[in-house]
């Protein structure tokens, strides 16, 4: 056997000291069916994200040349950022979604953590029933009409609270928080209430340490979700100066509606309707795309032990 695995790590170099002895060596058509395939994948991922931000830095000249949609780049130019960044709709309601964003994943953190910390203790206070009660609003829920009607009568329409609080809390994020919690070694809680902390500290100075992986991942999901959120907003708002970005894109993109400036810009010539729409869109991908690659270290790692352990 250890000659085996001796033969099959000097043949495939590192790959084959972690390949398993009974597993073949795979064919070099094998692995160019895999290659080929992966970079299908990307590019498919790529190409069309490729398509969007060329043909937002294009000119009036270059999309009318092209018809549509710019594929090879032919000079760059900001305008379309420029007149969006401007300081009038668009740069307001990317900062209302920023803010959104932020409080929103804050609050939704801070009870998901606490919610999911108190029911990982078998011996709290209505432990058993608080969970069962979770567990049955991820398969039943009151409908639109008597949410609405809710958020009405608590008098958070028209405030940014309504875009908030009706999806602060998601059942499934606390589970998995709940899962990982348990995993924590129960060694470590017993000492540090022999000397003293109580469960807020215990919370605060060992739980949440060792659970950096699930919590980022966590956050990342709740951020997600309040940026890319627009149904709430088309509800419960009527003023159009509280609008978030996603909301104005759509006007943007799918209704044709411009603001002021940038129809003047559109009807002068000097900016094309395809750039506005290729550049919101990209303002509203570019904060994920940036907060992704700091997270997906974390991801696997997070997601697989919260969801497995416990």
């Amino acid at each position: 056997m250890t000659a085996v695995r001796g033969e099959a790590a000097r043949r495939g170099g590192t790959r084959g000291r972690l390949r398993p002895v009974w597993e073949e060596e795979p064919s070099r058509t094998g692995l160019a069916a895999k290659g080929t395939v992966l970079v299908l994948a990307c590019a498919a991922v790529l190409f069309p994200l490729w398509i969007v931000i060329v043909t937002s830095l294009s000119s009036v000249k270059t999309i009318t040349a092209a018809g549509g949609l710019v594929v090879v780049p032919r000079g760059i130019t900001f305008v379309a950022y420029e007149e969006l960044l401007g300081g009038g709709q668009v740069t307001r309601a990317a900062l209302v979604s920023l803010g959104v964003t932020t409080a929103g994943t804050l609050f939704s953190m801070t009870v998901s953590v606490l919610c999911a910390y108190g029911l990982s203790r078998s011996g709290s206070v209505l432990h058993r029933p608080l969970l069962m009660t979770l567990l049955a609003t991820m398969f039943f829920g009151a409908g639109l009409i008597p949410t609405y009607l809710l958020v009405q009568g608590l008098g958070l329409t028209d405030t940014y609270l309504s875009l908030i609080l009706p999806s602060a809390v998601n059942v499934f994020n606390i589970l998995v928080l709940r899962s990982f919690f348990m995993s924590v070694a129960p060694e470590l809680v017993d000492s540090a209430r022999i000397d003293g902390a109580g469960d807020l500290r215990v919370l605060w100075t060992i739980v949440m340490p060792l659970s950096r992986a699930v919590l980022a991942v966590i956050a990342l999901f709740y951020a997600v979700g309040y940026w890319s959120a627009w149904f709430n907003a088309s509800i419960y708002l009527s003023d159009q100066d509280m609008m978030p970005l996603q909301n104005v894109m759509m006007q943007l993109v799918l209704k044709q509606e411009r603001p002021t400036g940038l129809a003047q810009a559109i009807n002068t010539g000097h900016l094309s309707p395809l750039s506005i729409q290729m550049a919101v869109m990209v303002l509203a991908l570019l904060p994920v795309a940036v907060l992704s690659p700091f997270v997906q270290r974390h991801f696997k790692k997070g997601m697989l032990t919260g969801a497995v352990k416990g």
